[in-house]
């Protein structure tokens, strides 16, 4: 289950820092080039920058913009 969730609130900033670059690249007519190299990289960890913030200090309910209410729990590895 951790995987998937972690995956999924991977892929979900992903898509929507897509979505937005892809549209700001038709709005502010922007090279493709730009696009994919510098606002994709730049929308997508602002999206999930503000709501893993927002999930944190506001309301778990902000995790739902990232595909799943809860972030992934990892189990606590001990060194010997």
């Amino acid at each position: 289950m951790n995987l998937f969730v972690s995956l999924l609130r991977t892929g979900v900033p992903v898509v929507v820092g897509w979505l937005v670059a892809a549209a700001a690249r038709y709005g502010l007519d922007l090279e493709a080039g730009a696009v994919a190299g510098v606002l994709t990289p730049i929308v997508i960890f602002v999206y999930y920058g503000v709501f893993r913030l927002a999930e944190d200090r506001l309301s778990p309910r902000f995790g739902w913009l990232l595909g799943y209410a809860k972030p992934p729990r990892y189990p606590e590895v001990t060194r010997a």
